[in-house]
């Protein structure tokens, strides 16, 4: 029994190599931080926060701008080219001036950029607990939290070189009813293939950089109320969003959630994934995640040229320029119908990735697949076996058709 356990390992390696290297089989990346480039540490507003992220590949460079100049925004950029570099004119986006005050050189190596921002974060009073904005009615909704109208604090405070973390705190200090609560949006940079240890344990390459969108203290306008973000996705012309449901049989890294969901750009009369928004429909509801305090995280259909609501400026603005490009708005709401409301832990926590190319894709670990193999292989084994054994007794018994000679 043991050698077949040995030989069904063995053939679980061979068949799918990539189990037993792990990341190896991955690309990897060298990443770096960098606070306010080319900025001078004399000037003033020192809440003005850009953070660049730089993943360097053999042959070509990913960037991550995050920043909280206006609306808490995330700029990616892809270039074919391993010495890219980022610009910035201090002067006109501190004036907030879109006039490509951001930008990336040499400017023929710019493949692909997209940009993802957060614009607000809504409050409602779910009545009916039914956990769904879009069935709320108009006058259940609290005046929403506009992000670009928060401080921030100082992301240099929180940066962390050498495991690739900082984090985008934001406080409305001019009202009483925020309380000493804040909206957080936590950035992890990665260099190689690699699962988060927490819930909901999603799966990152160096491709690909996560946030956690935490809701953490806010004091609630009402005993029942919920949160919902909303957040916009930028892209270039010639690309089209499209909002997907990958179902899956496994849930071993995040228990009870068969489902991830992917906010995926593709080229128009192409299928090729340009970048993606990455995120399983869970968030957690106590500071550390677990399984007894998960909830949905449900996301509203996609909704374009939703102009009303877009911010009136980020980071974003600053490198395509005052002519936004195409835009799609998505809602992520927490909270399940019939749920705890929010005043009763007052704390949230969601993640997703943002990348370049094809999203990370789960797959069964090797104890799963070794558990698989064995439950499928070991009746057969038994039967073969079994098989064998009659055949074998049944001869040994079968009279021969000679007499002997005496």
């Amino acid at each position: 029994m043991a050698v077949s356990v040995t030989l069904l390992l063995c053939w679980l390696v061979t068949v799918y190599p990539e189990l037993a290297r792990g990341s190896s089989s991955y690309s990897h990346r060298k990443v770096s931080f960098e606070y306010n480039p080319g900025r001078s540490t004399q000037m003033a507003d020192p809440s003005l926060n850009v953070l660049h992220v730089r993943a360097v590949g053999p042959d070509d460079t990913i960037h991550y701008l995050w920043s909280t100049l206006g609306a808490p925004t995330v700029l990616l950029v892809y270039t074919s080219s391993s010495n890219s570099s980022l610009h910035i004119n201090w002067t006109r986006l501190e004036q907030r001036d879109p006039s490509h005050a951001v930008r990336i050189e040499p400017a023929e190596a710019v493949v692909y950029s997209t940009a993802v921002v957060f614009s607000r974060v809504l409050e409602y009073d779910d009545v009916n607990n039914v956990a769904n904005i879009s069935q709320v009615p108009v006058d259940s909704l609290y005046p929403a939290y506009q992000l670009e109208e928060l401080t921030w604090d100082n992301v240099n405070a929180t940066l962390n070189r050498s495991r690739l973390t900082a984090q985008l705190r934001g406080r409305n200090a001019t009202s009483q009813l925020f309380g000493n609560g804040s909206f957080t949006f936590r950035i992890s940079a990665f260099e190689g293939t690699s699962r988060d240890l927490e819930l909901p344990c999603l799966l990152h390459t160096a491709n690909s950089s996560k946030l956690e969108f935490l809701v953490d203290g806010v004091a609630p306008r009402g005993n029942r109320s919920r949160f919902t973000l909303e957040l916009f996705v930028l892209e270039d012309a010639g690309m089209r969003r499209e909002l997907r449901a990958v179902r899956s049989i496994d849930d071993e890294y995040t228990p009870s959630i068969f489902q991830m969901d992917q906010l995926v750009a593709v080229r128009e009369n192409r299928s090729t994934i340009t970048s993606f928004l990455q995120w399983k429909p869970v968030a957690y509801v106590s500071q550390e995640p677990s399984l007894a305090s998960s909830v949905p995280a449900r996301q509203n259909s996609l909704k374009p040229d939703r102009n009303h609501s877009l911010p009136a400026f980020s980071i974003a603005y600053a490198f395509f320029g005052a002519q936004v490009p195409t835009a799609a708005a998505v809602n992520i709401s927490f909270g399940g119908p019939g749920g705890e409301f929010y005043n009763v832990r007052r704390h949230i926590s969601w993640s997703a990735l943002i990348g370049h190319g094809e999203p990370p894709q789960e797959r069964f670990s090797v104890l799963v697949m070794a558990i698989m193999s064995v439950g499928l292989g070991l009746p057969i084994l038994l039967l073969v076996w079994g098989a064998m054994t009659v055949w074998i007794v049944r001869r040994k018994r079968t009279p021969s058709l000679y007499q002997p000679v005496n």
